[in-house]
Order: structure tokens, then sequence, then C-alpha cells
């Protein structure tokens, strides 16, 4: 199947009952108090007073009875509604997107990928901040939201940039732009290695380039890139997400799916600064899709498959905020020979999109203004 058809969020009420049962019987963890935890810990990356061992109960309560008795579903699905959402069947695999066509003629196409735990809501951010310039295109991931589970393995962030220039394709889009964060950082700079002839540039929130343990590689590096190399580090070495996902992806997926606190505490690790209702929309997105076990795959298929090896060579662009990951460039260099933008911000962080979309979205623009 190749055809385009409009598509509507439309969660059955009983799944809202359901959900509704589920967090109203909440059996929370056991923990240290929180006197016991606060500050007792140094783990070498920076980490609220008393999440030193992980996302609190502090954190869980609160926003769970907000889920339960004041966020409003209905009203937020009646936003997103407001976006003209579509799907199509690539590759075995059903893809949701948003697809916002702007009024102006010499627009430049341009897809926006987002990142783990996050959902495509991330792109819908710059919609206004955007669409005077580009032809905007946000879809889900396959596996992620309302693209739902896949359905077989082997989904690398390769068979998605495939699946997405595909999606490009069948649009109509022959020369087209495209910006990644998170998990869309790693995925956008592939399609740009796919097809070099129709990717006009790729800008992205971070750029993942590690040492590989070779001799000498870490010689005349300055002493702010070696501590954004040991931050990096204690930040996987924290990061319970990353290891557990890469390893066995299903295991925990059994306590999300089952579990609506499980899977907002499981989101909270990362999204846990961002406004509440925006946690809790992205975190209800899972749920209702059922989609923690399909997303944790991304990392296992990231972790487990082959990659390319030589550098991209499509224009690339970094807008790197706040305390975020950001590699040596001469690390960066290595992966992507044709860097043009390199662009560093106090504001924001991680979650640009969310805290700092006119400066994001200024970066966005003016990349791409670059580039002709």
């Amino acid at each position: 199947m190749s055809d385009i058809r409009p598509f509507r969020i439309e969660i059955p009420q009983a799944d809202l009952d359901d959900l509704t049962y589920r967090l109203a019987r909440t059996r929370f963890a056991a923990e240290l108090p929180a006197e016991q935890v606060a500050g007792k810990v140094d783990l070498g990356i920076p980490v609220p007073p008393g999440w030193e061992y992980g996302v609190p109960g502090s954190f869980v309560r609160p926003l769970l009875e907000r889920w339960r008795d004041e966020f409003d579903w209905r009203a937020v699905e009646e936003k997103l509604n407001a976006y003209p959402h579509f799907v199509t069947e690539i590759d075995g695999q059903t893809i949701h997107f948003v697809h916002i066509r702007s009024a102006n003629p010499a627009a430049t196409p341009l897809m926006l990928t987002h990142g783990w735990p996050s959902t495509f809501v991330e792109g819908l951010r710059l919609v206004e901040r955007l669409t005077d310039e580009f032809h905007l295109v946000i879809p889900s991931y396959p596996g992620f939201a309302f693209s739902g589970p896949t359905q077989d393995i082997g989904w690398t962030p390769e068979r998605m940039a495939a699946a997405f220039v595909e999606l490009m394709r069948r649009l109509g889009y022959e020369r087209y732009g495209v910006h990644g964060n998170d998990g869309g950082a790693i995925v956008s700079p592939e399609m740009g290695r796919l097809a070099p002839e129709n990717v006009i540039g790729v800008h992205v929130t971070q750029i993942f380039s590690f040492p590989k343990g070779e001799p000498g590689e870490l010689d005349g590096l300055g002493e702010q890139d070696l501590a954004f190399l040991q931050f990096g580090q204690k930040f996987l070495e924290h990061s319970i997400h990353d290891f557990t996902q890469r390893a066995q992806p299903h295991t925990l997926a059994h306590a999300l799916s089952d579990s609506p606190a499980g899977q907002l505490a499981w989101s909270g690790q990362l999204i846990g600064t961002l406004d509440p209702d925006d946690i809790l929309t992205n975190v209800a997105i899972y749920w209702f899709t059922n989609t923690s076990a399909s997303s944790a795959r991304f990392y296992f298929e990231n972790a487990k498959g082959e990659h390319a090896t030589t550098p991209t060579t499509v224009p690339l662009g970094l807008a790197s905020f706040g305390y975020d990951y950001k590699p040596p460039r001469k690390f960066a260099d290595r992966d992507h020979a044709n860097i043009v933008q390199w662009n560093e911000y106090p504001e924001g962080g991680h979650w640009s999109a969310y805290e700092v979309p006119d400066l994001l979205a200024t970066d966005i623009r003016n990349f791409f203004a670059k580039l002709g």
C-alpha cells in the first residue's frame, strides 16, 4: 500500500476508563526517606536533590494526581487534532505524520524528527515559528506513538531513515531539509547519507560522536572538551534508560505497559524538567498506544545494527543548547565531513523545542538560509 490517508486521534473511552481505574489504584514504591538521599551521593553529573537514586516519589506522586484529577485528555486530543494528521504504510509498517503546507509558494520542505521519550508533539512546538518559510512534515517513528508498535525486528536508524525518505517521496518533495533532536539527531544524518541528491541539509541539536579508543585521540583536547567527554561518560553510566533499552528492551516494558505510574517515572527521568502538561501529554501517548516496548527497541537496534563508517557529506548544522552533550569538534568532523554551522547557546537544554522554541527556530532558519 502506498496511499496516504487522513487520520484522527480518537482514544476509545474504554481506554480512558481503564487508565482512570489504574491511576486510582497505584501502589507506590517503598523509597528511602528524602532526607537520607538528597545531596548524599556525588554522581559526577548534576541531578536535582533527591534524584540520586532515580526518579523519586516526590516527582511521581503530584504528577500522577494531576493526571488522575486534572489532566483532560479529550482537550489535548482536540488540540492535537487541530493539525492535519495522516498515515501511510511503508516497509510493512504504519507511519503516522503531521503535514502542514506553507502558504508561501517558495517554502522549503522540512522534516522535523523527535527523540525518546518525547513524541511528534515536540515538533508541533515549532509549527507557528516555521510555516512562513517551510512546508513541515512531522512523523512519529516506526514503533512510536500513532505509528504503533513495529511488527518485526531490524528497525535500525538506517531503516527508519529509508522509510522517511520514502515518505517525502510520496509527498512529492524532491529537495528538502531535515531537523532532528535526540534520536532524531541519529536518524536525520542517515537520511542525508541515504539520499544526498534529495536532502539539502541536516540540522541537529546533538552530534553523537565519541572516542573510539584509538591511541592519541584525546591529545590536544582542551579543558572544556575533556569536561564534556567526562559528562557524557557519567551520564551514560547513570542513565538506566540507555543501558536497559540497549540490552533488554522487553524486560521492563512488561511493567511499563501495565502501570501508568511506571511509564510516568520511566519517561520522567529524561523529560521531568518540562511543563507538567507536556510531560503528561507525551506519557499518555506512550500509554494509549502501548509503545513502551517498540520504542525501547530503537536503542537495541541502534546498538546491535551495522552502521556506515564513512563520514556523512550532506551539509550539517549543529545548535547545541544548555549543558547538552556535544563532542569535541575533531570527533564531529571525523564523522561528518561537511559541518557548515556550529552554534552553542547557554540557554535551554536537551529539549530545546519545548524550552527555547524561538531560539531553535531561528537557528534552523539561519542554517537553511545559508544553503540557498
